[in-house]
Parts: C-alpha cells; sequence; structure tokens
C-alpha cells in the first residue's frame, strides 16, 4: 500500500466546500485530517463532531482537525478549500507540510490554480471544479444545500494515475464526478456564473428570484458575454454545468440562447434549500469581505491584456466593495446601478 493511500488527505479550510467533502469521507472510512484557522470549529469537529444538514442528507462525524499551528508532517494530497482572496496566505502555511512528491486540489471558486502552481510549481498543482450548495452555519455545523457538478483534470490535461485516483475519491463523495482533460474550461465556465452570482448577490432577493427577473436579464447576459469573450481571447473552450450553457453567451450568440440558459439556472436554484450564494451570506450575515477581486476581477485584469473591455464586469466590482464598505446597501436600488451600466450604449456587448 502506497504511502498516499495510508497517510490522511489534508483539508485546508473546513468551511463549506472542505468541511462537507471532509465529513463525507470520513464517513466512508477514509482517512481525513482537516486543518482550519476557527478554533471553535476545530474543537467541533473534532470532538463533538461536524454535523452536515439539509435536504441531501443529515449526519454528524467526527473528524480529526487542527489549526494550522498545531499542524505537523508531510502529506501528499492536500486538498485546498480556503476562499480566493485566503489563496495566498493559506500557501504559505500549507507548503512546508507539502510532500515532494505530492499534490494541491483546488477545491475554490476562481482561478487559484495559478498561484498553487506559482507557489508549489504546476507538477504539484491539480485543477478541481466544484458547483455543489453548501454553507457554513457556524462552529461544528454546514448547510449541504444541493448537489452539484464535481470535476477534476490535470491542468496541462494530461492523464495521470493520480487524477484518476482523485476522481474515485471525488465519487465517493459525488457519484457523477467527473475526469476531464479540459479543467481550464470548467473553470471559466464557472467564472461566468459566479460574476453572475456576485450580481444576485447586489439585493436580498433569492438567485432563483434574481435570475427570473425579466428586468435584470441584461445584467446576467452582459456578464455572461464579457467573461466568454475573454476567455475566447485566451483559446478557453468553456464546458457548461447544471443549466448553465456557456455557448449561450459566446461571441456570435443570440439573446433567446442566453434567455434560455438563464431560464435554466432560475429553475435549478428553485430546488435548493441554499436559497441564497455564499457571497451573499458572506456580506448580509457574516459581514465581511468576498473573493470578488480575485474571482471577479481577475477577468477584467485578464481582458485587459487581452485587449478585451468589460464595462459590466468593473461596475460589479466596484458596487460589491461599496456595499463591503457600508457605502451601498444590497438593494433594488444598488442592482440598478449595474442595469444602467449594462444597458448604456457604450456597454453593448459585441456579436461577431
Amino acid at each position: 500500500m502506497s504511502r498516499h493511500v495510508q497517510e490522511p488527505i489534508l483539508i485546508w479550510g473546513a468551511g463549506a466546500i472542505g468541511g462537507t467533502l471532509g465529513a463525507f469521507w470520513a464517513r466512508a472510512g477514509l482517512p481525513v485530517l482537516l486543518v482550519d484557522v476557527v478554533r471553535e470549529h476545530v474543537e467541533a469537529c473534532r470532538t463533538s463532531g461536524l454535523a452536515i444538514e439539509g435536504p441531501v442528507d443529515t449526519f454528524t462525524q467526527v473528524i480529526p482537525a487542527v489549526t494550522p499551528d498545531a499542524l505537523e508532517g508531510t502529506y501528499g494530497r492536500i486538498v485546498l478549500a480556503v476562499k480566493a482572496h485566503a489563496t495566498e496566505a493559506a500557501l504559505e502555511g500549507l507548503a512546508p507540510h507539502l510532500a515532494p512528491d505530492g499534490y494541491v486540489l483546488s477545491a475554490q471558486n476562481g482561478l487559484n490554480e495559478i498561484a498553487i502552481a506559482e507557489r508549489v510549481g504546476a507538477a504539484r498543482t491539480l485543477g478541481c471544479f466544484v458547483n455543489f450548495g453548501a454553507d457554513w452555519l457556524g462552529p461544528g455545523r454546514i448547510l449541504f444545500g444541493n448537489r452539484g457538478a464535481v470535476v477534476v483534470g490535470e491542468i496541462d490535461g494530461a492523464a495521470r494515475e493520480r487524477t484518476q485516483a482523485m476522481h474515485a475519491l471525488l465519487r465517493r463523495f459525488e457519484p457523477d464526478a467527473v475526469l476531464t482533460d479540459n479543467i481550464w474550461g470548467y473553470l471559466w465556465g464557472k467564472l461566468a456564473y459566479g460574476a453572475m452570482l456576485f450580481a444576485t448577490a447586489l439585493t436580498d432577493e433569492s438567485m432563483a428570484d434574481n435570475f427570473a427577473d425579466p428586468a435584470r436579464f441584461c445584467v446576467f447576459d452582459r456578464l455572461g458575454r464579457e467573461v466568454m469573450q475573454v476567455a475566447a481571447a485566451r483559446g478557453i473552450a468553456p464546458v457548461g454545468f447544471n443549466g448553465f450553457d456557456p455557448s449561450a453567451f459566446a461571441p456570435g450568440s443570440g439573446a433567446a440562447q442566453s434567455r434560455a440558459s438563464i431560464a435554466a439556472l432560475a429553475a435549478f436554484n428553485r430546488h435548493t434549500a441554499k436559497t441564497h450564494s455564499g457571497i451573499w451570506r458572506d456580506l448580509a450575515v457574516r459581514r465581511r469581505k468576498t473573493e470578488v477581486d480575485p474571482q471577479i476581477g481577475i477577468i477584467a485584469r485578464l481582458g485587459a491584456e487581452a485587449g478585451v473591455e468589460t464595462p459590466a464586469i468593473r461596475a460589479l466590482v466596484d458596487l460589491i466593495h461599496d456595499v463591503e464598505e457600508g457605502r451601498r446597501p444590497q438593494s433594488a436600488n444598488t442592482m440598478q446601478r449595474l442595469i444602467d451600466t449594462c444597458t448604456s450604449p457604450s456597454a453593448a456587448a459585441p456579436r461577431s
């Protein structure tokens, strides 16, 4: 039996994504070690257990857990599941604990594989895409709201034994998990959807209600098209998932296609206990900074490098900052500011 099979899967960040994965893996009998900066959460996980709640499954699982300062040893498999803006700090902490022949899997939103590869090397970076709905409710409690796509793949598109092994592990959590040679396509598809979710967080209404509002179609349409234009300029072929169709927003596509895709998103989000995005929760409940800069702001930066204008993306980032800093409320009026940007003649999305 190899060292990687014997040693725990180290999950750095035991919140919504990492905690859910860890609880399912541990319940299946796999060795797991959680690392988290919230001491009360760590204490709950390792003593009374981590409670998974919601319509998908309900159970409590005791899982070994430590804070970063108490972690010892090196590990071959590290799942990084922190918020995107905490990636750099997390990498500083975990890098000394990564085995020379080990890898870091990014179970995050955004293009964090870029930062991981820069810090630990591309050969020790494994790409991952997750779209299941979960929320961290408090120490030892996570809401698992709905199942969603889970995908794993090498960032260079190769097929390796470790990729197949991780795919097998992810299938212990999500039976329909996908092994892909185009992980960047999934990640860029999620960026477009993610931009739309950030827009829904500008109001207190649910994700489904936002997507179903005809007056807001222009926002989701424009955001999707800007992301797809940047992806096309970078030679990326985005992949769809859970009702989201990237091709509906690609250069040359019509409004009927994007309307159908947004309607599918409204339908998908009607059937989940997670009614609002984690972004909304960060702003309305936890009163903390969101991932807007590393997850959405990076699109504007990459677009500028490729010569693609992204006025709606830039306006969205500014509005999220306004809400974070208390300059604007989460309201229909704040959403209207983004609608105004998206309907401005100067922001009309080209359709080639």
